[in-house]
């Protein structure tokens, strides 16, 4: 299957039986990934013809309750890119919209899970809830599932003593424990764009680095210097890099918030240009909280040990 519906019109009709989760699997983590297990479980166990994901564009709280929406800690692409690694055989970006907030349960089940994605079973994390007002629950989906040929199972999002959720992951990220968030989701966190010129300032320091910005709708850790890697979205080459968070507040009107990454000079050769090039860049390890230095030679010294820190962590966390 491995296919990508951005509207119910876009569904197959000819598709066949499905196992169906739903939910906004932000972050894909390691709940989620539970979810998703068993929903693949399920479809070898029922004869299903594959898993489908279903999940939501934009957020629902961002359209319900915009001034209270989370940042969010993946785009939609790098969702559907993660769910698909995830064992997932297709998923439907349904568009979010106060129509569809209205619907009822019963609607959603019918005209979603039924009607488009021939659900043979349903798979969700055990607080979901769905329809107008959130009104439906997985008992919700167990009864219309006796009366419209499906079975539902609610699962618990353990973690051990921490139950994974995508709020946990990113009240990681606000302290800058970027190891802590890297448990939940079962891989180091991500920010994903295109490298921007910048004011040029690290290259006159000695300390080129690619820019990008941060948006006000896409989790970034802590302002600070961590330990990372750079990958290149056009070739798939990954290097290490010493990866700064912030507004520079060493020098005076610096204000946007961005990720600049200093690719290890072992790593770059002599002419790396990563300019228009999109990048994911991860997350290892945090060196220190963002500073602010009396003078640029101070500062240059401080970058000279954040490499060497950076370079030691990296060996010592060489995936």
């Amino acid at each position: 299957m491995n296919d990508v519906w951005r509207s119910l019109d876009d569904v197959p009709a000819d598709l066949g039986r499905t196992v169906v989760t739903v939910g906004n699997f932000d972050g894909v983590h390691l709940g989620h990934q539970h979810v998703i297990a068993r929903a693949g479980e399920l479809a070898r166990e029922l004869g299903a013809d594959g898993v489908v994901a279903v999940i939501f564009e934009p957020h629902p709280i961002a359209v319900l309750r915009p001034e209270h929406a989370p940042p969010t800690l993946t785009t939609v692409d790098t969702r559907v890119d993660l769910l698909v690694e995830s064992g997932v055989d297709g998923v439907l970006v349904l568009p979010f919209s106060r129509e569809v907030a209205g619907w009822s349960p019963e609607r959603f089940v019918r005209d979603v899970l039924v009607d488009a994605l021939h659900a043979r079973a349903v798979v969700v994390g055990a607080n979901f809830r769905f329809g107008n007002r959130a009104a439906g629950d997985v008992a919700t989906l167990r009864e219309l599932g006796a009366e419209l040929d499906f079975v539902a199972e609610g699962i618990a999002l353990d973690g051990g003593p921490q139950v994974w959720s995508s709020t946990y992951v990113r009240n990681c990220l606000s302290t800058g424990d970027v190891e802590g968030a890297a448990e939940a989701l079962g891989r180091p966190f991500t920010v994903r764009g295109v490298v921007v010129v910048g004011d040029k300032r690290g290259r006159e320091l000695g300390y080129p680095t690619a820019n990008v910005p941060t948006s006000g709708m896409q989790c970034a850790p802590a302002d600070g210097v961590y330990a990372g890697r750079l990958l290149r979205l056009d070739t798939g080459e990954q290097m290490p890099a010493a990866i700064s968070v912030g507004t520079n507040p060493t020098f005076a009107g610096e204000r946007e918030r961005r990720v600049e990454s200093y690719v290890l000079p072992e790593a770059a050769g002599d002419d790396l240009d990563l300019y228009g090039v999109e990048v994911e860049v991860a997350f290892v390890s945090r060196i220190r909280g963002m500073l602010r230095f009396d003078s640029v030679e101070q500062l240059v010294e401080q970058m000279a040990d954040d490499v060497r820190r950076t370079r030691a962590r990296l060996v010592e966390q060489p995936r």
